[in-house]
C-alpha cells in the first residue's frame, strides 16, 4: 500500500526520485543554438549580397559595361536561386535542415570566391586618358580644346579613330566569371531561408515564433551594413594596388574613371560565408516538443486557413521515415492546395510588385547617390552602411516586437503592413522635390569657349577641361569641379527622409512576413515560403535590376568608350530624367501594389468571417455530442446503480 502511494505521488508530481537519463543537449538550448547558426548565415549572406550592390559602379567601369548589364549580372544571384528552391523547399522539409543548410553555405562561398577570379587573371585597368584617343594631336597640344569651331569638329573626328595597339576584347568577357559566381552563390542561398525559418516556426513557441523570426530578420539587415562598409572601405583602394605603383595613378576615388579593389571585398566575403556553414553539421534533425504544446500549435488564426482536420499529424513531416517516390507524389497535390487559398496567392502579388520596386531602388540607390549628388562612390557605400540601414535593421526588431506586445491576429498583421507602406510611400513623394541641377562639364552640359552649343551626342569625346580658370589659364584637372552650389544643403535633407522613410516601411516587414506563414496549414509552411521566393525571385529579383539599369541607361548623356570602339560604361547622366525615372518608377510599382490589397482585404475578412461561422457551428455540434454522451453516461450508471441495489437487496436477503 505504502509502495502504492510512492508512486501515485511520483506520477502526480510528473517527477521520480530514481535518476532519468537527460539528453545531452535540451530541445531548447539546440533551438537557441540553430536561432545563433541562423542568423549568422543571415548575416553573411546579406553581407555578400550588399557588397555586390556596392560594387556595381566599379563593376561597370573595370568591365566597360552599362548598367542594365549589371543588372543581368545582379538578377544571375536570383537565377541560381530559382533553379532549385522549388525542390530544396519541398523536399528539404522532410530531411536533415540543418545539413543542407550548411550544404548551401558552402556553395555560397565557393561562388563568392570564383566572382572575385577574373582580378587574378585579368590584365591591369588602364583608365581612359584624353590623348590616348587621339592618333594625331599636334593640331592641338593642349589637353582643351581652344580655337574655331572648325578645329574643334577637326579634332573630334580625329578622336574616333581607335588605338592602333588595340587590345583584344578577351579580357573584358571577365564579366561572365561574376555572372556565373553570383549563379552559384544564389543555388547555395536557396535552403536558408525557407528552411531556416519553418524550422524555428516548427519547434518554437507561438509567443516566441514572432520573436525569433523578427531577430533573424534583424540579423539579416545588419549584414547589410557591414557590406556597404566593406564596400566603401574597398572603392577607396584602388584596384591594382600592389601591382602598380600609386604614384603612377592620375586620378583620384571622385573620378569617374576610378576603380576601387572590388575584388578584395569578395575574398573576405566567401571565408565569412565559409565559416558560417561549420555549427549546421553539429544541430540536429529535429527536436522532441511536448504533445501539449504539439496540439496546441496552430492558433486561432492559423486554423482558420487549415481546412484539414488532421493536419496535426503532419506537423513534423522531418520526423517520418519516408522514401522520396512518396514526398514526389504528394508534392502536386501539396503545390495545388497551396495555390489553392485565394489570400496566399493576392499575397504573393502584392509581394511581387513591391518587390520589384524595393530591388531597384536599393541596386541602384548608391549610384544614384553618386550621380545625382556628385559623391564618390566610397562615400554613397558609407552612407547607405552606417545610415540608412541600421533603420531598417531597427524598424524590422520593432515591427516583431509590436507584434508580440499588441499580439496581432492575421487581419491585424496585415492592416499593420499595409498601414507602414502607405506612411513610407507618402513621405517618398518628397524625393521628387529634392532636385539638383546637372554636373558643370565642358562639352556635355557647358559649351565650348568657342563653341555655342551643347553637344549631346553620345560619339563625341571631350577632353579633361573641367575647372579651366580664368583667361590666360588653360590648366586642367581630371575629376567633378569641387564648387559648391545647392546641392550641398539639399543632400543632409535626402539623407533625413531617406532614414525616416526606411524605418517606417520596414516595421511592417517582420508582421508581413508572418503573416506569410500563418495563413497556411502547417505541413505547407516551407512550400509556400519556397514557393513565395522563387515567384518573388522569378518576377522581381531577376527582371527588376535589368529594367531599372536600362531605363537609367537612357538619360547617360555621356559614354565612355573601350579600347578598341564602342561604348562603355556611362560617365555623365542628365540629372533631372534620372531622378524622374528613378524615383518614377519606383513609387509607380508601389502604387499598383496598393490597389492589389484592396480585393485581398476583401477576401480575407470574407475568410475570416466563414471560418467563424463554422467554428461557431463545430462548438454547438460538439456540445450537443457531448450533451449526448453524458445523457448516455447518466443512463448506465443509473441502470448500473440500480442493479447494485437490486444484487444488494438479493444478498440482503
Amino acid at each position: 500500500m505504502e509502495v502504492g502511494n510512492e508512486q501515485g505521488r511520483a506520477q502526480g508530481n510528473g517527477r521520480s526520485d530514481t535518476p532519468a537519463e537527460k539528453p545531452r543537449t535540451s530541445p531548447c538550448n539546440s533551438l537557441k543554438m540553430f536561432l545563433v547558426a541562423l542568423s549568422f548565415a543571415y548575416f553573411a549572406k546579406a553581407l555578400s549580397g550588399s557588397y555586390m550592390k556596392s560594387t556595381i559602379t566599379q563593376l561597370e567601369r573595370r568591365f566597360d559595361i552599362p548598367s542594365y548589364l549589371i543588372g543581368v549580372i545582379d538578377g544571375s544571384f536570383e537565377v541560381g536561386n530559382l533553379l532549385v528552391i522549388a525542390f530544396v523547399s519541398y523536399f528539404g522539409a522532410k530531411l536533415h535542415r540543418p545539413k543542407i543548410i550548411a550544404v548551401g553555405c558552402v556553395l555560397m562561398s565557393i561562388g563568392t570566391f570564383i566572382i572575385a577570379l577574373p582580378h587574378f587573371i585579368i590584365g591591369r585597368y588602364q583608365y581612359e586618358t584624353s590623348v590616348r584617343w587621339v592618333v594625331n594631336s599636334t593640331l592641338n597640344p593642349s589637353p582643351c580644346p581652344v580655337g574655331s569651331p572648325s578645329d574643334l569638329a577637326q579634332d573630334r573626328k580625329l578622336s574616333h579613330v581607335p588605338a592602333t595597339a588595340c587590345e583584344g576584347d578577351s579580357n573584358l568577357s571577365m564579366w561572365i566569371y561574376v555572372l556565373l559566381g553570383n549563379v552559384l552563390r544564389g543555388i547555395g542561398e536557396t535552403p536558408v531561408q525557407p528552411l531556416g525559418i519553418s524550422y524555428i516556426d516548427d519547434f518554437a513557441s507561438d509567443e516566441n515564433a514572432a520573436l525569433y523570426v523578427g531577430c533573424v530578420q534583424t540579423i539579416s539587415v545588419i549584414g547589410p551594413v557591414f557590406g556597404y562598409l566593406l564596400g566603401s572601405l574597398c572603392a577607396k583602394i584602388y584596384v591594382d594596388i600592389g601591382f602598380v605603383k600609386m604614384e603612377t595613378i592620375t586620378i583620384t576615388p571622385s573620378d569617374a574613371r576610378w576603380v576601387g579593389a572590388w575584388w578584395l571585398g569578395y575574398l573576405i566575403a566567401g571565408v565569412i560565408t565559409l565559416l558560417s556553414a561549420i555549427p549546421f553539421w553539429f544541430l540536429p534533425r529535429s527536436l522532441h516538443i511536448p504533445g501539449a504544446q504539439g496540439s496546441e500549435k496552430c492558433t486561432p488564426e492559423q486554423t482558420s486557413f487549415i481546412k484539414d482536420p488532421h493536419s496535426g499529424k503532419h506537423k513534423y513531416p522531418a520526423d517520418q521515415n519516408t522514401t522520396f517516390i512518396e514526398m514526389a507524389k504528394d508534392f502536386i497535390p501539396s503545390l495545388r492546395t497551396l495555390l489553392g487559398n485565394p489570400v496566399y496567392l493576392i499575397y504573393l502579388c502584392v509581394s511581387i510588385i513591391q518587390l520589384n520596386s524595393l530591388i531597384g531602388m536599393v541596386t541602384y540607390k548608391p549610384k544614384y547617390i553618386e550621380q545625382h549628388f556628385r559623391q564618390s562612390a566610397s562615400k554613397a557605400n558609407f552612407l547607405m552602411g552606417v545610415i540608412n540601414i541600421p533603420a531598417v535593421a531597427l524598424g524590422m526588431f520593432s515591427g516583431g516586437l509590436l507584434m508580440k506586445r499588441l499580439k496581432l491576429n492575421i487581419m491585424g498583421a496585415a492592416r499593420f503592413a499595409f498601414g507602414t507602406s502607405l506612411i513610407g510611400y507618402i513621405l517618398s513623394l518628397f524625393f521628387f522635390a529634392m532636385s539638383c541641377e546637372n554636373a558643370k562639364v565642358a562639352g556635355v552640359t557647358l559649351p565650348y569657349i568657342s563653341l555655342d552649343s551643347i553637344s549631346y551626342d553620345k560619339h563625341s569625346v571631350f577632353s579633361s577641361c573641367s575647372c579651366v580658370g580664368v583667361a590666360g589659364n588653360f590648366t586642367a584637372s581630371t575629376g567633378q569641379c569641387p564648387e559648391k552650389d545647392d546641392c550641398d544643403r539639399m543632400f543632409p535633407y535626402f539623407l533625413a527622409l531617406s532614414v525616416i522613410t526606411s524605418f517606417i516601411i520596414s516595421l511592417g516587414g517582420t508582421p508581413g512576413y508572418m503573416f506569410l506563414i500563418r495563413c497556411i496549414k502547417p505541413q505547407l509552411k516551407s512550400l509556400a515560403l519556397g514557393f513565395h521566393a522563387m515567384a518573388t525571385r522569378t518576377l522581381a529579383g531577376i527582371p527588376a535590376p535589368i529594367y531599372f539599369g536600362a531605363i537609367i541607361d537612357t538619360t547617360c548623356l555621356k559614354w565612355g568608350q573601350k579600347r578598341c570602339g564602342g561604348l562603355g560604361a556611362c560617365r555623365i547622366y542628365n540629372t533631372t530624367a534620372y531622378r524622374i525615372a528613378y524615383l518614377g518608377l519606383t513609387l509607380s510599382l508601389r502604387s499598383i501594389s496598393f490597389i492589389i490589397c484592396i480585393p485581398g482585404f476583401i477576401l480575407l475578412s470574407r475568410q475570416l468571417r466563414k471560418e467563424e461561422r463554422n467554428a461557431v457551428h463545430g462548438a454547438l455540434a460538439n456540445g450537443g455530442t457531448e450533451l449526448e454522451a453524458l445523457r448516455k453516461e447518466e443512463f448506465v450508471v443509473s441502470n448500473s446503480d440500480q442493479s447494485q441495489q437490486t444484487a444488494d437487496r438479493e444478498t440482503r436477503l
